[in-house]
């Protein structure tokens, strides 16, 4: 069940936050509570949210402000669900940035690195029992590609840290993003 609604939930916070980039005050977020459930769409992501320190010297990617954060959130008695991306530039090379980020996420585990396409290519949540304890290893879809991606955790709760040379030629870009699920029981 909760594959098919994940495709939903995306389309619905890219549209949310689509609608809040456009409203002139650029710092808005959606908040509804409800007996159903809660639900929380903004851009109020950053590093800190995402469990991970912020590269030094790295700023919010400039070329496209309205989708360097993303924060989504889903709470109802049947499932959660947080989201957080930031997006990020440096002047470093990615592989200085790749190094710094493979020595902070080792707290959180074992470190996957793959190499895609696309950041995010490789984010995967799939789970139809989410009360088991059983939740699926990270792996690596398709391993080649301009993007490295560090990946730890599980399908339930994984930290990726996707770094790419900057389209300039100079420096880097990297996306740093938080997922975490859980079915009837848990907390997000």
């Amino acid at each position: 069940m909760f594959r098919h609604l994940m495709p939903a939930l995306v389309l619905a916070a890219i549209a949310t936050l689509q609608v809040i980039a456009q409203d002139s005050d650029h710092d808005k977020n959606l908040d509804i509570r409800s007996s159903v459930g809660d639900l929380h769409v903004g851009k109020d992501a950053d590093a800190r949210k995402t469990g991970l320190p912020l590269y030094p010297g790295a700023r919010l990617k400039s070329d496209d402000p309205n989708s360097s954060q993303a924060n989504l959130s889903v709470l109802t008695e049947a499932f959660g669900m947080k989201l957080v991306v930031a997006h990020y530039q440096s002047d470093d090379a990615p592989a200085k940035v790749i190094d710094f980020y493979r020595g902070k996420l080792k707290k959180y585990g074992k470190i996957l690195e793959c190499h895609t396409q696309k950041h995010g290519g490789d984010i995967d949540v799939d789970s139809d029992d989410k009360d088991s304890t059983n939740s699926k290893e990270l792996k690596c879809d398709d391993n080649s590609g301009p993007v490295t991606e560090l990946k730890v955790g599980t399908e339930d709760d994984q930290h990726i840290v996707a770094v790419e040379p900057s389209e300039a030629g100079k420096g880097s870009t990297f996306a740093l993003v938080y997922v975490h699920t859980r079915g009837k029981r848990g907390e997000i």
